[in-house]
């Protein structure tokens, strides 16, 4: 795996590679190998959703190559690894498959800005990697050799040097200690391998101190956001980067940073720039540098913004916080019913968390008392824990703890538990960090449970709407189904409806009011209504529709409604239908011929009173089956509408007539994504 991943970098032109594999049955991608880049770059990424709005996500799930040449390119499509990485550099996301089995995507990191599209040989490159890799994967899942593991990704090396004598680094040594000003080395993750005694002079430290070190932790003044961005930015763009920055109390020092694959060489010199600023204080650095801190917090924020219900916010905290700050476990919590409720967790055995989900706010325990008072607490130990909480058993295996209050609106709404397996001080500038970063989970929490209610609310308005049951009609086999739109609360104005008029004749109706809100859903309760109410007393299908017309156009609602009516006479085996604008039925007949039942259109419902329907009659032969269904079954962007009518005719044609909710569940399965409610509702005329 390492020679494949290797190869293809090296073919490729790519400074850095990220391996994801998709587990069988799972809807994520998980990062198994990081090249080029340090491990710290890649964590928010570590646990990649198939629906997250990423390039490696669109790469799998579409199974296609996406292509991102630049900064404004990349904030432009994917807003959220843009404001963690805002830097110029060209990424290509693809899948990595066997055969025609998923096995997980590619994401290749390119210096500079490249043109719009790869080129030929670019894509061939790129997909020959991936064909490789994949079959290397599909080995390993053979051998049934884990790719997962529970800590950090594989680190592919870096390409090795040329070997060195001794007298080589000697001159090397003594060539860099000529040179004016100061050098020094850096390795990919930002520690400095090597430095010239004038290097060490000019920043003030002992080289002894500095070899091995990252540069803002061992000196203080440099832990400033602009200091390690720069850094970021030379690793990235793979171009040289400068900065200039005060060692207090009045040296100016210019870096000069030069990349390459097997770190960066950084020139120091001393500096003379216009103004004064003050000196930052001389403080240890502890936990995360600031501008680690920025970029968890930047990511965070941006990945929180696109959670949805309280489950996204529980695993998007757990995805996000728990790689990058070093933790192993989470749990997060909140307020109800006077009750302290476990909402998710992760790195905690189920049984040991459920025995503390609903115990009552008033009770001796850590997460309780944080959310009612607001206040974080730090235990750096046990014994710590143990002096607070003396009931307390030490269960969960773990060494230090936070809890930290959630507030949205200025007050505590739940806590969140941050558990280390090693010892950890919690400094002053890390509680502030992590007090911040929990600050933000508790914003979208508040958010995802406000969502939630409404979206329950929605459902069962939606299931009280739509017909609980559908009667009994001798002579006929029926089947519906309902999916709200990907987007909004999941309500819509979708209905169908099938009506037994006497015991040879039934009425069948299906229908889409226009928007995805509570307006849509109550005028589709009227309109079905309202058909249901024309077709009890014998009306006609142009008279169910003009019926149903003159109500909304009476009510003006400012929604326009599509609507086919069908009469369906079992007696003579025959049908008529009219539509208003509504997408034409389709008749699967029992030898597999399916026929479009078209009908001059009439206009939608509710635009203009007194309009006439046209009718059509068609015959019902024994075995057929009835298709009536709303636009979200076959629309699609960029799909041309016939083309995905004819689709849909094939997939009826090859379903098994005799077994309709079966044929429902496969119509339903080839749908686009819902961005568009979608009804459907089946009728199978008896032999």
């Amino acid at each position: 795996m390492d020679a494949a991943m290797a190869a293809l970098l090296g073919d490729s032109g790519a400074f850095g590679g990220l391996l994801y594999v998709l587990p069988p049955g799972e809807d994520a991608l998980w990062l198994v190998m990081v090249a080029g880049i340090p491990q710290e770059f890649a964590a928010p990424w570590r646990r990649v959703a198939l629906t997250d709005p990423m390039p490696v996500a669109d790469a799998v799930r579409e199974r296609r190559l996406v292509w991102i040449t630049g900064q404004e390119d990349m904030a432009r499509r994917y807003p959220r690894p843009a404001l963690v990485l805002p830097y110029d550099f060209t990424l290509s996301a693809a899948p990595v498959a066997s055969g025609t089995a998923l096995q997980g995507g590619l994401v290749l990191l390119l210096p500079g800005e490249r043109p719009p599209q790869p080129g030929a040989q670019e894509r061939d490159i790129i997909e020959t990697g991936c064909r490789r890799l994949g079959a290397l994967l599909q080995q390993a899942a053979d051998r049934d050799d884990p790719l997962l593991s529970a800590g950090r990704p594989r680190t592919l090396p870096p390409p090795a040097g040329p070997a060195a004598s001794s007298a080589e680094e000697a001159a090397a040594s003594a060539f860099a200690d000529r040179l004016p000003g100061g050098s020094c080395g850096l390795d990919i993750n930002g520690r400095i391998t090597f430095i010239t005694r004038a290097g060490a002079d000019l920043v003030g430290a002992d080289r002894a101190d500095l070899v091995g070190a990252l540069p803002w932790e061992v000196l203080p003044w440099m832990d400033v956001p602009q200091v390690e961005d720069r850094y970021r930015a030379a690793l990235v763009s793979r171009r040289p980067q400068a900065f200039t920055v005060l060692r207090p109390p009045d040296v100016w020092l210019d870096f000069e940073l030069y990349p390459d694959a097997s770190g960066i060489s950084v020139r120091i010199a001393r500096g003379d720039p216009s103004g004064d600023a003050p000196p930052p204080r001389s403080v240890a650095a502890s936990g995360p540098s600031r501008a680690s801190v920025l970029y968890h917090l930047m990511h965070l924020a941006a990945t929180l913004t696109e959670a949805v219900g309280v489950q996204d916010v529980v695993e998007q905290t757990a995805d996000q916080l728990l790689p990058a700050l070093g933790a192993q476990g989470m749990v997060l919590m909140a307020a109800e019913d006077g009750r302290l409720r476990v909402l998710g967790h992760r790195g905690y055995r189920a049984r040991l968390v459920e025995r503390f989900d609903a115990v009552p706010l008033s009770s001796d325990i850590p997460g309780s008392k944080v959310l009612t008072t607001g206040v974080p607490d730090f235990f750096a130990n046990f014994a710590d824990l143990r002096r607070a909480y003396p009931l307390t058993v030490h269960e969960d295996g773990m060494a230090s703890w936070a809890f930290l209050p959630l507030i949205a609106s200025g007050r505590p709404i739940g806590s969140l538990l941050l558990a280390y397996s090693r010892p950890r001080l919690f400094p002053p500038g890390e509680r502030a960090v992590l007090t911040s970063l929990a600050g933000l989970v508790g914003q979208a929490l508040d958010r995802a449970r406000l969502y939630d209610a409404q979206h329950q609310l929605a459902r069962r308005l939606q299931s009280d709407l739509l017909p609980r049951a559908l009667p009994r009609v001798a002579g006929l086999k029926v089947a519906a189904r309902y999916l709200p739109a990907a987007r909004g609360l999941g309500i819509g104005g979708d209905f169908y409806d099938l009506i037994r008029l006497d015991a040879h004749t039934a009425g069948a109706t299906i229908g889409d009011v226009q928007g995805h809100n509570v307006d849509a859903a109550a005028l589709m309760g009227q309109v079905r209504t309202a058909v249901h109410a024309h077709a009890t007393v014998g009306a006609s299908p142009d008279d169910v529709l003009a019926g149903a017309n003159r109500l909304l156009t009476d009510l003006d609602p400012g929604l326009f409604t599509s609507c086919v009516y069908v009469h369906l006479d079992l007696a003579t085996r025959r049908a008529c239908l009219a539509t208003a604008g509504h997408p034409p039925p389709l008749l699967r007949h029992a030898d597999g011929r399916t026929e479009l039942i078209d009908v001059p259109p009439g206009l939608l419902l509710g635009i203009a009173p007194d309009v006439l329907y046209p009718t059509r009659e068609f015959p019902l032969p024994p075995g057929c089956v009835l298709a009536l269904y709303t636009d979200g079954l076959v629309e699609a962007p960029g799909v041309d509408l016939d083309d995905a009518t004819a689709a849909l005719a094939g997939l009826l044609e090859d379903a098994d007539p005799t077994d309709l909710d079966a044929m429902a569940d496969a119509l339903m399965r080839h749908a686009p994504s819902p961005g568009d409610d979608i009804a459907l509702l089946l009728i199978g005329i008896g032999e």
